[in-house]
């Protein structure tokens, strides 16, 4: 699309309420996914900071924790690997009910479970405690979750934070690989026709045969569990809605009369396609793309959920609800709902994305 066409589109998406609502959420969910680690209570990598006696709490759980520091020391990571990557504790957290000094030692009481505690003694040099005192390496400190904690007692908040990561991540993969494929295939279709016509239409079709999710777990089996590997998976499942959109405007673009004085005046094939034919087209692919966006999400939540996705202990909003289900029927339904809350609302977005950019290019259904 030319200048002129891209400024008449952002003024329509301005003046759809929904497409803004989306395009703001989308804003924000991107800004949470580069700074989740600087902003999660849990800065350590993956939200994976794991205090046991504390799993599975209700939204808003307070808990009295005791610093201690870790048995080998911890580097301080760079502002860029806190940034990426979270930066390991340097301190393990005790979590306790009271606390006292008593001569050479402080004796706490450690929180076991609801209404069990443990009377522990430690020796004063080993802990360096000073009560109420910022300046103190360690110190006695209160945590409050505000989305509770799951069974392994890690931060929810902090684990759907970090979480945005993978589900934008999966997102842009999958759209960028099926805009490839569906790109070149569908050019290639609709330019040339003929044979080459008949052939990628015929893979196209036996792909489209496939069910998405059985065409998924092939490839994941192929490829392998893992982070990238669910990414590439999904990305090849959803090129055949871009192929077939891209084939059908490719076939009424090349007819014009553009085109055929570009084929007079001696042009390449590529040049055509690239320079005088996609850039007309691709106006509806846009709508196709948020479209797989959202799609991608949801894909990667049920693989997630189903054990093949996103492995633990990374944090992925599918893989939080399958570790969680189990108290939806029990007395925490807030921390497998939270996640998917979460899904809803940012597939709901690019879904409010797409319809906003549908009727700002005029596609017709």
């Amino acid at each position: 699309m030319n200048s002129a066409t891209t400024r008449t589109t952002w003024r329509r998406l301005k003046r759809n309420k929904g497409a803004l609502i989306g395009i703001t959420i989308i804003v924000l969910a991107i800004l949470v996914a580069l700074f989740a680690y600087l902003i999660a209570p849990d800065g350590s990598p993956n939200a994976n900071r794991m205090v046991v006696e504390i799993g599975g709490q209700k939204p808003g759980y307070t808990q009295l924790f005791l610093q201690l520091p870790r048995e080998r020391k911890i580097r301080s990571a760079s502002f860029a690997t806190r940034l990426l990557f979270g930066e390991e504790d340097k301190y393990q957290y005790i979590p306790i009910q009271s606390i006292q000094q008593q001569k050479d030692s402080i004796i706490i009481q450690q929180y076991i479970d609801e209404g069990i505690t443990e009377r522990v003694a430690l020796p004063l040099y080993q802990t360096r405690w000073q009560e109420g005192a910022a300046s103190g390496p360690f110190k006695v400190i209160t945590k409050k979750f505000h989305l509770g904690t799951d069974k392994y007692g890690r931060d929810i908040l902090s684990r759907l934070l970090v979480g945005v990561r993978v589900s934008l991540g999966v997102g842009l993969v999958t759209v960028l690989i099926s805009l490839s494929i569906g790109v070149l295939l569908g050019a290639l279709a609709g330019y040339f026709r003929g044979r080459t016509d008949d052939a990628i239409m015929w893979f196209i079709n036996v792909i489209w045969s496939i069910p998405t999710l059985l065409l998924v777990f092939a490839i994941t089996l192929i490829l392998g569990k893992g982070f990238w590997q669910v990414f590439v998976a999904i990305g090849l499942t959803m090129w055949v809605s871009v192929a077939r959109i891209i084939r059908g405007q490719v076939l009424s673009v090349r007819e014009l009369e553009y085109v055929e004085a570009a084929k007079a005046l001696g042009f390449s094939h590529t040049r055509i396609i690239t320079r005088h034919v996609l850039p007309n087209v691709m106006g509806p692919v846009m709508v196709v793309a948020a479209s797989n966006f959202a799609s991608a999400i949801v894909i990667e939540a049920g693989l997630s959920f189903l054990g093949v996705g996103v492995q633990p202990p990374q944090p992925s909003w599918g893989l939080m609800i399958k570790e969680n289900y189990n108290f939806i029927i029990t007395h925490n339904p807030m921390l497998a709902l939270a996640p998917g809350f979460a899904i809803m609302i940012l597939v709901l977005a690019f879904n409010m994305l797409g319809n906003g950019l549908r009727d700002a290019l005029q596609v017709k259904e």
